[in-house]
Formats: C-alpha cells, structure tokens, sequence
C-alpha cells in the first residue's frame, strides 16, 4: 500500500500536478523538501488509510519493532545469540546517536500551510529521521546474520515513508537517516567481521596457554627462523 501510494506522489510530482484542493501561495516558494513533502501528505489520504498508516509508524517509535526483532533472533538462534545481541546493540546506539545528533542540529519538524502532522511526536526536532535510520541499521544488521533481507528492508522502507506521508518529517530528514543508519551497520559488521578473521588465523596453538605464557615453538612458527 505505501509503495504504491509513493509511485502515485512521483508521477504526481513529475507532472507538476498537486492533489485538488492544495493552493501553495505565492508569498514563499516552497522548497524541494516542502513541495515532496505536501504531495506525500495530501495525495490519495482517506480517513481509513491515515489511521492504519500512523498504526503502523509507531511500530518504529523508538526503534521499537527492531529491537524486538534482534531480541527475537538472539532467542531463537542460541547458538549465535552472542551475534544477534551485538546486531541489537547497534540498532540501540544507532537511536542513540541519532537523537544526540538532532540536539545538534535542531532542525524543526515540518510546518506547511493548511496542513496539520497526522501523528504526534516524542520531540520537535526532525533531522535526521530515527525511523529511518534505526529501520535501515537494523535491516542491515538482521540481513547479515541470515535473516530474509526483502521483508527487512519492505519494513525498513514503509517505517520510512510513513514519516513523510504522516508529515512529520522532510525527505531529507528520511534520506539523510536510511544513508546514517545504513553506514553505521555496516562499519560496525565490517568490524567485527574484520576482528573474527584475525581470530580465526591465528593458530590454536599460537594462543595463550593457561598461564597467560605463549608456547615458543608458537613464536618460531609466527616469527620464522632468526
């Protein structure tokens, strides 16, 4: 439903053609992000569907639904649970690092003539978009222990668009968050892919024995002959 009604704010948008009814005025053109913003929050509304769609965005609040996701997978999957808690923590930091981020720059949440936000908010405060940036963390992070990655990122983009078409948030608000969320995640599974590889090379017998002291025939393999 949201991916269809965001192909109709495109094409709408391209033909220069605004939902009937909309009357932008004349005293202060709007900008890029305000003319995509007030197509994705007027175009093909009806009561039903903003009641169902601002539902569905609280799924995001907080990161709520990717936390609970992670969570899910360290229950279920015991035997890398140590890797599904590290992927939660991400998507936590990610939330984290995103709200430090909006007290710097404190950009307002969006205000456009005649039309009200369809759904409360935590904060007044808009970039960049935790919806979008812990979604895409989280798709990231999930996909990349085994989980399905199409509905992972089906969620991850609707939680996104719901900001926008609920008008609570610029597109860039929404872009700038899924590029942070997404950059993050995968620094951080860059990481620890980059820590196991070192871990797995390096022989058994080469590590530490009990009495923290490394065997010598270990440091002659490590060092070559002298």
């Amino acid at each position: 439903m949201l991916v269809a009604h965001f192909a109709h704010c495109v094409l709408a948008w391209l033909g220069q053609r605004l939902p009937s009814g909309v009357v932008l005025s004349r005293r202060a053109p709007e900008s890029f992000d305000e003319r995509v913003l007030r197509i994705a929050r007027t175009w093909g509304h009806t009561p039903a569907r903003d009641q169902a769609v601002e539902r569905f965005s609280l799924l995001g609040e907080h990161a709520g639904v990717w936390l609970a996701i992670g969570a899910g997978g360290a229950a279920v999957d015991r035997g890398r649970r140590s890797r599904w808690l590290r992927a939660t923590a991400t998507v936590g930091g990610m939330y984290a690092l995103n709200t430090a981020l909006k007290l710097v720059v404190r950009r307002r949440r969006p205000q456009l003539r005649g039309l009200r936000p369809l759904t409360p908010t935590a904060t007044a405060l808009s970039f960049p978009s935790a919806h979008a940036s812990t979604a895409f963390a989280g798709a990231l992070a999930y996909s990349r222990l085994g989980a399905p990655a199409a509905p992972l990122y089906a969620l991850a983009a609707g939680l996104s668009y719901s900001r926008l078409y609920l008008g609570v948030h610029y597109p860039s608000d929404v872009l700038a968050g899924a590029l942070l969320g997404t950059a993050v995640a995968a620094a951080r599974a860059d990481g620890r892919d980059r820590a196991s590889s070192v871990s797995d090379a390096t022989p058994a017998h080469a590590q530490p024995s009990s009495n923290g002291h490394v065997p010598s025939d270990a440091v002659f393999v490590a060092g070559g002959p002298a």
